[in-house]
């Protein structure tokens, strides 16, 4: 079964005017789209092709031989999960055991926009800032390129999308901008409490 590019969550004006219609229509329709159209060319034929992906990207993880495969893979899964990471509405402060796990593993909830705010901006080049579960903590962290908690160990709980395409219309130059209009007006805290309530 060849992958589909799953649709927005939200219609592409929803996130406006934090992130455009415009750039959804490239990141979504163009980027996404490529990775999910290579990812089935490079499985086609193949016993990957009928595997979850989530166990593709795990399975090829460090292998040199693989890198294609998985920066495709990883990167539809990583795309897949900052549409969800994103809502219209979004942002502000998230509440009950979502904001507790937080204050406790993390010091506090500023300290962690700090953090997150800091993994994002100083990613160099392309990349992604996570806030992850690693042995039953959160931790914020990093992936360059295509790189994913999934190939860690980690479980994913939240993504901001620092590749250039995410925020260059928008923002140009201004990625720490980006990464503030996210956390503070976008941020779906409802998709990542869901997340750590399943990961228990």
């Amino acid at each position: 079964m060849a992958l589909e590019l799953p649709a927005l969550p939200y219609d592409p004006k929803a996130l406006e005017p934090f992130i455009s219609a415009n750039t959804l229509s490239f990141h979504h329709g163009k980027h996404h789209a490529t990775y999910v159209n290579n990812y089935n060319n490079l499985t086609k034929d193949t016993p990957n092709a009928d595997k979850p992906l989530e166990l593709v990207i795990k399975e090829v993880a460090g292998d040199a031989s693989k890198a294609g495969l998985f920066n495709n893979a990883a990167q539809v899964w990583n795309h897949t999960f900052f549409w969800n990471s994103l809502k219209h509405g979004g942002g502000g402060k998230p509440t009950g055991e979502l904001l507790s796990k937080i204050e406790a593993d993390l010091g506090s909830f500023d300290k962690f926009l700090e953090d997150f705010k800091a993994a994002a901006t100083t990613q160099f080049g392309s990349g992604w800032a996570w806030l992850v579960l690693d042995g039953g903590k959160l931790k914020v962290t990093k992936t360059a390129n295509a790189d994913t908690p999934l190939a860690h160990g980690q479980t994913a709980l939240f993504t901001v999308d620092v590749w250039e395409h995410a925020y260059y219309l928008d923002y140009q130059n201004r990625r720490p901008d980006f990464v503030s209009a996210v956390l503070e007006n976008l941020a779906n805290w409802d998709f990542v409490a869901q997340n750590l309530a399943k990961a228990k």
